[in-house]
């Protein structure tokens, strides 16, 4: 309250101001007279009379209220104080706004939608008043037919058997003979008495039904009365609506009567719940699985390093320490007795080493699958989507792992070995492989289809030597082709003082560029009884000598045993890939001896994980991987865009090249001449061909062979020439040609040939 300065006068007519109450507002009937001049509510007078006049109004509300005027610097300096109080002071003046009546209703309106939500989600599970009503029912249907059942039952099996038991005592009486009066009188008397328990029996059945009879009588009627009085009543009083009104409240008395849950009525196996059950992985549920699985004592425990955690997927993933002095190889082995006890499949379980920093002898993580992995349809593969060409020298990506990850992989001096039984999916693993290469133009092909399928056959136009009849004699042919290739790989490395090829070599010098040599059904060539020791020999030496050379070469099969693949042979195949086999037996073959023991069998996958392997790549331990899928028409896509990416860096094949073509690339001056000498023989056995189809010209004197070396810019002696080709004592007899009149000296086109296959391994 402010106070204004007092006169003189001792009857003090210079009151103190009035202050207005804050909820005074104009009174109905007020008008504009009736306004005094107010500054803040306070009205200044000199007049005892105006100013009692005044305080009247204000205190009715009859005052029309008006601000002061205040200076706009004033203004500018004041700030609106929303914690400001009136007289009731715990509510604050924004409170009494439009926006905080609005903020009052929101809260009000938005714990009823919240809480009408959580209704209609708790509707579906146990604790919905539908799920109460069942039990509910079901109780009141329990407590109705009682244990007197238990009773009625027991009295009817005893009536049973003693009413049988009379009647056979009373034929006993009957056909017992009058002359045996001991044995007859003994009859009568157990035949009486039996008789008598039978009735005893029987009576005794008849009151315990009419007993029961009665109990659930009275209990149905006290139960069942009840809901059908109210139903009844409701419909006789109010109709429909009152029938309606008797079943809400029959409904809510069943579902207050089965409100409590218990687990024991619905799960008489708790005890033997699991991951697979749908119950959370804990740590006291991994401790049960280790004991179960014999990994761990009955004593001991794991030490959880990392609490169980749920991912996005619906994977349960922990990381564990097992007790001192128990390795984590042992758990490992003992897959399938961990997964028995967790409730899942072998596949959907895998334990892994932990690696980098903090790895341990005894700690692993355990990662669990929700559902059967690679099950579910493939996506597309990332070649899809790669509009530039592929990097053979990089890394591969070869598919997920069972997390989901993608996962890669080097090629790069390596060589690989992928197995498995038919249908596993071995074609379609190796078109990830296979498609990488060929989205490379760098990249040289050389394919052989032991199986003859066509399952490469799309792969042809892009390949500088393709085998795609299952010939053993020309995969043989291809092999040394091959091995010689290899050999002047490293004869170009010894000159450039290089021990091995690399990305910046192969992009200089086209004879090293990057080579893969893929070989499917191995065992096909490998078998046959002309061919199989040699493919094998040849085959090993290409494997352990060509992958410095920039050769990497790729075998499958569906079992590579040792009656298939020379054990000094696979053992030299870094990179195996494990598909689903039939026996661990199988799985060892791909993967090494002991791995199936280890944890890592291909046994345990599933038919339905079409594509899933064990790829031991890279690390310590194989990684259950499934490839990237590609139909047929996307492998047709991707060879197209292939073949436009070789067409423009004129990396297409040539088709097969002839001997004398395949000398020149030698780059030697004595290649040069041998080519020279198989064009010149061919251009005359061409010329007698068109004169008569039966004409061969397989010798020619050896002036027309210096001319035709002359010709081509090689000036080379006769005697050098002799050196060259060496002919046999038979091969030296004289010849007449043509018109000449004396015989001449010459060369046999077999000598030439000869000559091409010791010098340079080339053969016609």
């Amino acid at each position: 309250m402010t106070e204004m300065p007092t006169g003189p006068s001792p009857e003090r007519t210079d009151l103190a101001t009035v202050t207005f109450l804050r909820s005074a507002r104009p009174a109905p009937d007020a008008s504009p007279t009736d306004a005094a001049p107010a500054l803040g509510g306070i009205t200044e007078t000199t007049d005892r009379a105006a100013v009692v006049e005044s305080a009247r109004r204000v205190l009715e509300g009859r005052v029309t209220l008006e601000k002061a005027p205040v200076e706009k610097a004033e203004v500018e300096k004041t700030e609106l104080d929303l914690d400001a109080f009136d007289d009731r002071p715990l509510i604050p003046a924004w409170a009494k706004s439009a926006e905080g009546w609005a903020m009052y209703s929101g809260v009000v309106y938005r714990s009823r939608l919240r809480a009408y939500r959580r209704w209609v989600r708790r509707q579906r599970t146990e604790r919905g008043h539908a799920a109460q009503f069942r039990r509910g029912a079901r109780r009141v249907q329990d407590w109705v037919t009682g244990f007197e059942g238990i009773q009625t039952q027991a009295l009817a099996h005893q009536a049973h058997i003693a009413a049988k038991e009379a009647r056979a005592a009373a034929r006993a009486a009957r056909y017992t003979p009058a002359l045996m009066k001991n044995k007859k009188k003994t009859a009568l008397l157990e035949a009486d008495r039996t008789q008598t328990v039978a009735m005893q029996a029987v009576n005794a059945h008849k009151q315990a039904k009419n007993y029961r009879r009665k109990l659930r009588a009275l209990r149905a009627g006290a139960a069942y009365g009840p809901p059908l009085a109210a139903i009844s009543t409701g419909y006789l009083g109010a109709g429909a609506f009152g029938a309606t009104a008797g079943a809400l409240a029959t409904f809510a008395g069943g579902a207050f009567a089965g409100r409590e849950v218990v687990v024991e009525e619905t799960d008489w196996s708790a005890d033997w719940r699991s991951l697979g059950d749908g119950d959370p992985m804990t740590a006291p549920m991994l401790d049960e699985v280790f004991r179960h699985a014999k990994v761990i004592g009955a004593e001991e425990t794991l030490h959880i390093v990392q609490m169980p955690m749920l991912d996005a997927r619906g994977a349960w993933s922990a990381v564990i320490d097992l007790p001192p002095g128990i390795p984590a190889k042992k758990a490992m082995r003992a897959l399938s007795e961990i997964a028995s006890a967790l409730g899942v499949e072998d596949a959907q379980v895998s334990m892994t080493k932990t690696k980098g920093k903090g790895a341990r002898s005894g700690r692993l993580e355990i990662y669990v699958s929700k559902d059967l992995p690679f099950t579910e349809s493939a996506e597309a593969g990332p070649l899809l989507a790669l509009e530039a060409a592929t990097n053979f020298w990089g890394r591969i990506a070869i598919g997920p792992d069972v997390r989901g990850l993608p996962m890669s992989i080097s090629v790069v001096e390596r060589s690989g070995l992928v197995g498995g039984e038919p249908g596993a999916g071995k074609s379609a693993s190796g078109n990830v492989i296979l498609l990488a290469a060929a989205l490379d133009p760098r990249v040289i092909l050389w394919l052989a289809d032991g199986k003859g399928g066509g399952d490469l056959e799309p792969f042809e136009e892009l390949c500088e030597w393709f085998e795609g009849d299952a010939d053993p004699e020309a995969f043989y042919e291809m092999l040394k082709a091959a091995v010689a290739d290899m050999k002047a790989r490293y004869a170009l490395l010894k000159k450039l003082g290089k021990r091995k090829v690399t990305e910046d070599l192969a992009n200089k010098y086209p004879l090293l560029r990057q080579k893969l040599l893929w070989v499917d059904e191995l065992m096909f060539y490998t078998t046959d009884d002309d061919f199989g020791k040699k493919i094998t020999k040849l085959l090993r030496n290409l494997v352990s000598r060509g992958r410095a050379a920039g050769i990497v070469t790729f075998c499958a099969t569906q079992k590579p045993g040792s009656d298939v693949v020379d054990t000094s042979l696979r053992d030299l195949l870094s990179i195996r890939w494990a598909l689903r086999c039939t026996t661990p037996e199988a799985s060892d073959t791909i993967l090494g001896k002991g791995a199936a023991a280890a944890g890592y069998s291909a046994k345990t996958i599933e038919p339905e994980m079409r594509g899933a392997g064990f790829l031991w790549a890279e690390g310590s331990n194989p990684a259950l991987v499934r490839a990237d899928y590609y139909t047929d028409d996307q492998v047709e896509l991707l060879i197209k865009r292939a073949y436009d990416l070789r067409d423009a860096a004129g990396t297409l094949p040539d088709g097969p090249k002839t001997l004398a073509d395949q000398l020149r690339d030698k780059g030697e001056q004595d290649a040069d001449v041998l080519a020279v000498l198989v064009d010149v023989f061919n251009a005359y056995d061409q010329e007698a061909k068109e004169e008569d189809a039966t004409g061969e010209v397989d010798w020619l004197p050896g002036t027309v062979l210096v001319d035709a070396l002359k010709a081509a810019g090689l000036d080379i002696s006769p005697e050098k020439l002799a050196r060259l080709v060496v002919r046999e004592d038979a091969e030296k007899k004289k010849r007449t040609w043509q018109d000449s009149a004396s015989a001449l000296n010459g060369y046999p086109l077999t000598a030439v040939l000869r000559a091409v296959q010791s010098k340079y391994g080339l053969t016609a």
